[in-house]
């Protein structure tokens, strides 16, 4: 039977558990690509200057997000949730619109995770301001450029796309909304 010291094996717990942290990191690779298509005139809302498909521009896909921390790194969007507003359709966690005055948010579909963060709260952080908002909706980053997404490109694999009341909570001025860096935990 060998012997280790106590260092040495402290030292190769320590090796295993940043390899194992680095494969997390690296297990969300690109899942593959969508064509865009050019959206039928008038079919891509714009509010909230999201964006529409480009004929032909390659866009690209994740089955995956960045792993779950305590405080995992995001890029907040602004979506309206409301009917007829960018967000497209209903809400997949209940079929329902909701208030862009309520703190609602959407994932990246990893973060989703096939629905079971639906109408569980989410703590965001940034601004030096932290506000809970209720996940009711995917941001699909496995699909985009056709009319249940609203012509518009598929998600990147971390976004946490928020109503407007969750820009104000987080005290960022109107002028600013659009993308912010934050930091999200499970409340």
């Amino acid at each position: 039977m060998m012997n280790f010291s106590k260092g040495v094996i402290l030292l190769l717990l320590l090796i295993l558990s940043a390899q194992s942290l680095e494969a997390r990191l690296q297990s969300c690779k690109p899942s593959g690509t969508i064509r865009g298509k050019k959206p039928p005139p008038g079919q891509c809302n714009q509010e909230n200057d999201s964006d529409c498909c480009k004929d032909g521009k390659l866009y690209t896909t994740y089955k995956c997000s960045p792993p779950v921390t305590g405080t995992t790194k995001a890029v907040l969007t602004l979506n309206s949730f409301e009917e007829g507003g960018d967000g497209g359709g209903p809400s997949e966690c209940d079929n329902n619109y909701h208030s862009d005055n309520t703190p609602v948010v959407a994932l990246s579909t990893g973060w989703y995770s096939g629905g079971s963060r639906c109408l569980n709260n989410i703590t965001i952080s940034a601004n030096g301001q932290s506000v809970t908002a209720m996940v009711v909706d995917e941001c699909d980053s496995t699909m985009g450029c056709d009319e249940d997404h609203d012509y518009q490109p598929p998600c990147p694999n971390n976004i946490v796309d928020a109503s407007k009341a969750v820009w104000k909570a987080l005290g960022v001025p109107e002028d600013d909304w659009g993308e912010l860096d934050i930091t999200w935990s499970d409340a």
